[in-house]
C-alpha cells in the first residue's frame, strides 16, 4: 500500500521546545549585541584591558576558550566549565575555538544581565516589548506571529497557535507580562 501525501502530514516536524529556546537565545544575542553600544567607554576599556592581558603573543588577537574562564574570573564572574562552554558557543560564530574582542564584549553583556534564574528581569522585559509591537502590554496571536516570522525560520500557523496556547494561560487569546514570564522559565 503505497503512502498518500496527505498521510504525511502529521510527520511534519513542530516547532519544538528546544527550536524555541534557540529563536529566544538567537533574539536576545540580538539585544546584546544593542546593549554592547550602551557600554560606557570606562567599561569598555576595563574589558580590553583584561582582554588584551590574555592576547598578548597571540597572532589572531584572540583568547582561546581555555584562557577565557581566567579572563571572566578575574572580571568578578565565576562560570562553571558548563556554562563557560555554553556562553562560547553562544558567540562563537565562526567555530574557531577562540574569542575575538566583539565576541567577548557581547559575552559580558550577557553576563552582567544574568542572574541567578538565567535571564534578567530586563533582559526578559526588552524581549516582552518586542514582542508587543502596539506597546498594549499583551501580546497577541498578530504579534507573535509578525515576531517569529521575522527571524526567518520556517514556522507554521499551527506552530504558532501552539505556542499561543502554551503561553496563554488564562485563556483570553494574548500573553501578558506575567504569563510571557511563566512561559520563559519553561524555555530556559
Amino acid at each position: 500500500m503505497a503512502l498518500q501525501p496527505s498521510s504525511l502530514l502529521h510527520l511534519r516536524p513542530r516547532l519544538t521546545q528546544r527550536s524555541f529556546r534557540e529563536l529566544i537565545q538567537n533574539i536576545t544575542m540580538d539585544l546584546a549585541v544593542i546593549k554592547v553600544e550602551q557600554l560606557t567607554e570606562e567599561q569598555k576599556n576595563e574589558f580590553k584591558a583584561a582582554f588584551d592581558i590574555f592576547v598578548l603573543g597571540a597572532e589572531d588577537g584572540c583568547i582561546s576558550t581555555k584562557e577565557l574562564g581566567k579572563v571572566m574570573r578575574m572580571l568578578g564572574q565565576n562560570p562553571t566549565p558548563e556554562e563557560l562552554q555554553e556562553m562560547i558557543d553562544e558567540v562563537d560564530e565562526d567555530g574557531s575555538g577562540t574569542v575575538d574582542f566583539d565576541e567577548f564584549l557581547v559575552m559580558m553583556v550577557r553576563c552582567m544581565k544574568d542572574d541567578s534564574k538565567g535571564k534578567s528581569e530586563e533582559e526578559l522585559s526588552d524581549l516582552f516589548r518586542m514582542f508587543d509591537k502596539n506597546g498594549d502590554g499583551y501580546i497577541d496571536l498578530e504579534e507573535l506571529k509578525t515576531m517569529l516570522q521575522a527571524t526567518g525560520e520556517t514556522i507554521t500557523e499551527d506552530d504558532i497557535e501552539e505556542l499561543m496556547k502554551d503561553g496563554d494561560k488564562n485563556n483570553d487569546g494574548r500573553i501578558d507580562y506575567d504569563e510571557f514570564l511563566e512561559f520563559m522559565k519553561g524555555v530556559e
